[in-house]
């Protein structure tokens, strides 16, 4: 190198350190900011919320071209002298809506301390809901019809040849008329949304809870803007790195059929605990012996269950492992799914509608503007985040024998987890600005991770591992049964109002649930069930 280089060289170090020695501001997202014009919801029963939409990038590598909406809504700080600032909400997924979801719940649903100082924000996230949704059929109807009598998943080779022309033709429907929204929908995107939601809330640094596949919205979102963080609190934690990498199909690298099927035995031993007065399988017999011979009845003949409406529904094993599946999410709803699994086991096999609790029971652009499809919230809401967010190793054909392998591992649950993911292996979903790791974290902020013992979605082995990608984070463990703690624990509640509020946390600490399984609800809390953030049982969702 001749001298001038050198000279050169040396100039542009010196002057990179002299860069780096002056303060920089923490990384944000750089797009214009829109303006919230927050206004009244329209809906009955929704007084208390304000709705808005916005518009923001598309593709954050343009950030001055295209643009999506983004719908939001939001409970007011009830202490305005005293607001710290917004609290975004995720409630899960992927596909799940924070919109519908805040106005289902219906008022403050978190420790009144919360909502006296935030702004509490749910927000449809791209693709989801109100928000431009992933769409892979002309209209809801239309996807009622396509899913209805379709195996939740198969058993035989039979079934495995029409579950791959289902999942094949939903996923050409979604490319059709949906591929400009999936390859955009990534986890990374959403997150990239909410930091330019943070800045037209006028926070400088974000306030966030999030349950189930909001851990994976936590995580992507620390990892891409690390000092923009205050609070984050995670319900019910997902493996990053197994979410978005690893051998199988997602579902199965998740464990949640390993974790379903510990839950379900929780629920056997529960339910025998409990005795026939408490728990009507337990009038029926050995509770796992019955549960066992009525899956091997369903398997040899579904039955035919009465609507209220007059017609009937068959109901066959696979309907039955998934409606298990979303009963197990909340204890509450256990009786219900003892009382189901009573009347499957009665020799006449006559299935009544009376419960205990609540019922078991673009080419794309072109066609909308036309009116020939409508917008709405479905299966493709989930696949779009799914597809784009991870890594699809296995084609449509090896799916069975990893459901062999998984049912072997994890009985019944196993198998219908295994194929999560099989929407995938048709159509090549991607979204160039995806972040798929490293996933150890270098946030300095204060981190809160909430895991409870027994849940069948977000297994309680990955609360603590979760936590340990922060380097200040406590875990709080909540002894007992379901998926995340919303509506479920008072003890939780407030104990992530005070991190939320405080930033302070005890690692290490426990809490009980306010009502034990087949334990009667106090009559004042019989309408005051819990938001249920399970999947539809009709299709393998995460």
């Amino acid at each position: 190198m001749g001298a001038g280089a050198l000279l050169l060289a040396g100039t542009s170090a010196a002057s990179a350190a002299s860069q780096q020695t002056e303060p920089q501001p923490p990384a944000q997202v750089e797009a214009p900011v829109p303006e919230i014009a927050w206004q009244d919801c329209e809906g009955e029963g929704l007084a208390a919320f304000d709705c808005a939409s916005v518009e923001v990038p598309t593709d954050y590598d343009e950030p001055n071209g295209e643009t999506t909406t983004i719908a939001m809504t939001r409970l007011p700080a009830t202490d305005p002298d005293q607001r710290i600032g917004s609290l975004f909400v995720n409630f899960g997924g992927p596909g799940g809506p924070g919109v519908a979801n805040m106005h289902t719940l219906g008022g403050p649903f978190l420790d009144p301390q919360v909502h006296a100082q935030f702004d509490v924000i749910g927000v449809d996230p791209r693709g989801v809901g109100l928000s431009d949704p992933v769409t892979c059929f002309p209209d809801q109807a239309s996807e009622n019809a396509f899913a209805a009598d379709r195996p939740v998943f198969p058993m035989n080779l039979s079934e495995q040849v029409e579950t791959h022309a289902v999942f094949a033709s939903i996923a050409a429907g979604c490319e059709m008329l949906s591929g400009d929204r999936i390859e955009h929908a990534s986890t990374a995107n959403v997150a990239r949304d909410m930091d330019l939601l943070r800045q037209a809330v006028g926070d400088e640094q974000l306030s966030y809870l999030g349950y189930s596949y909001g851990s994976i919205l936590g995580a992507t979102y620390a990892a891409l803007f690390p000092e923009r963080i205050r609070a984050l609190a995670i319900d019910g934690t997902l493996d990053p790195a197994s979410w978005s990498g690893g051998d199988g199909s997602i579902g199965y690298r998740i464990g949640q059929g390993e974790a379903a099927a510990e839950v379900f035995e929780q629920f056997l031993a529960a339910c025998a605990e409990a005795g026939p007065d408490s728990c009507a399988l337990a009038a029926a017999g050995d509770p796992a012996e019955v549960v066992e011979q009525v899956f091997t009845r369903l398997k040899e003949q579904p039955v035919q269950i009465p609507l209220p409406d007059g017609t009937t529904a068959e109901l066959g094993y696979d309907e039955m492992v998934a409606t298990s599946f979303s009963a197990l999410y909340s204890p509450l709803a256990w009786g219900d799914l003892a009382a189901a699994f009573a009347e499957l086991a009665a020799p006449a096999q006559q299935m009544s509608t009376q419960r205990s609790g609540s019922d078991v029971d673009s080419i794309g652009d072109l066609l909308r503007h036309l009116g020939l499809i409508e917008d709405y919230s479905g299966i493709g809401a989930a696949l779009a985040s799914m597809c784009v967010d991870g890594e699809h190793p296995l084609t449509p054909w090896e799916y069975q024998a990893q459901a062999d392998v998984a049912d072997a591992e994890a009985p019944h649950f196993g198998r219908y987890r295994s194929w999560v993911g099989l929407q995938c292996e048709f159509v090549d979903f991607t979204d160039d600005d995806a972040y798929l790791g490293p996933w150890d974290q270098s946030t300095e902020a204060p981190v809160m991770v909430i895991g409870t013992r027994h849940d069948p979605a977000t297994p309680y082995d990955q609360t603590q591992p979760y936590a340990d990608r922060f380097t200040n984070a406590s875990v709080l463990t909540v002894e007992g049964y379901g998926h995340t703690t919303l509506g479920i624990s008072s003890c939780a509640n407030s104990a992530i109002a005070t991190y939320l509020v405080e930033l302070e946390a005890v690692d290490g600490a426990t809490c009980e649930q306010d009502i034990a399984p087949f334990e009667p609800l106090p009559e004042s809390d019989i309408e005051a069930s819990p938001l249920l953030l399970a999947p539809h049982p009709g299709w393998p969702g995460i």
